[in-house]
């Protein structure tokens, strides 16, 4: 049994110094979709009304690169200029 708690109060113990290391920040849902619904319109779809027909401008990456700018800019989309930067 000693063992076994020796072991159980370690990984707790790792756990409470790993936690914290990994700051992540949730993004609200308003500019999640007012990033999504710029994503899709600089985006938009081969085939309307199916997203997995994949898009008429760009790549996927590209997309996500879009919507991540999007989000870190709070909202506003990005700069042309800024896209042609990243390549």
């Amino acid at each position: 049994m000693g063992k076994k708690a020796a072991l159980l109060s370690f990984l707790v113990g790792a756990s409470c110094i790993v936690a914290p290391a990994t700051d992540v920040m949730a993004i609200s849902a308003d500019v999640a979709k007012k990033c999504g619904a710029l994503k899709t319109k600089a985006f938009p779809p081969r085939v309307p009304g199916n997203p997995a027909a994949g898009s008429a401008k760009g790549s996927g990456l590209e997309a996500q690169d879009y919507f991540q700018k999007c989000v870190a800019n709070g909202g506003q989309p990005p700069v042309a200029d800024e896209q042609k930067k990243s390549k």
